[in-house]
């Protein structure tokens, strides 16, 4: 068959079709068929099974991570122990309220017992508070020889309680001697009562907060 006669067909007769036409109409209605009910049946369902499948990999995964965490529960609550006693111990380190006197003592015993002389000690009037501790600087200013100094750098790094030196700066003086400024900062644990009136502050500036 020409195109012509495709253009002849009366769409009213079809029955009277040559077998060609029939069968390209056919083609081009089961073709039409065919991708209506994907759109409109077919596409929604593999969209939701697609979303299922999707479900079920994320159900799989928090499945094999909870398991892991079972089967490990018992090694998580040893390196949780072995954690607490670290902290346990590093909080030993840091002097409680009424050994904070005596450990500035010792800072300033370990100027004097090198041989320094201090032109400056003063302690800051306010500690600054964390959540377990305390944190105190302390302005210093002392003269003396190099080595000296470094003895005392030493001195300072070697006491039971943790002090450290920050903000260090080194000037020589026109007799040979060298003046060192430096904080010296160091830390107290805070009690039971300190740590609760600290929280209590806290949640009372959160509900004033939130209160605005």
């Amino acid at each position: 068959m020409k195109l012509d006669d495709f253009k002849n067909l009366n769409p009213r007769d079809i029955g009277n079709w040559p077998v060609l036409p029939k069968l390209v109409a056919l083609v081009v209605i089961l073709i039409g068929l065919v991708f209506a009910g994907y759109w409109f049946d077919w596409k929604p369902q593999l969209e939701a099974l697609a979303a299922e499948k999707n479900k079920e990999l994320d159900l799989r995964t928090a499945f094999l991570d909870k398991k892991k965490q079972a089967v490990n529960l018992e090694a998580y609550r040893k390196q949780l122990a072995e954690i607490e006693e670290s902290f346990g111990e590093m909080l030993k380190q840091l002097p409680n309220k009424s050994e904070m006197e005596a450990l500035l003592t010792d800072i300033n015993q370990a100027g004097l017992g090198r041989g320094l002389q201090f032109e400056l000690f003063r302690p800051a009037p306010k500690e600054t508070n964390s959540e377990f501790y305390a944190e105190l600087p302390i302005t210093i200013k002392l003269t003396g020889t190099y080595h000296d100094i470094g003895a005392f750098a030493s001195d300072v790094s070697q006491l039971s309680r943790i002090v450290t030196l920050n903000d260090v700066s080194l000037a020589l003086e026109k007799d040979g001697a060298l003046t060192l400024d430096a904080i010296a900062k160091t830390y107290r644990y805070l009690d039971e009562g300190e740590i609760a009136a600290q929280r209590k502050a806290a949640r009372d500036a959160s509900k004033a907060k939130g209160k605005k």
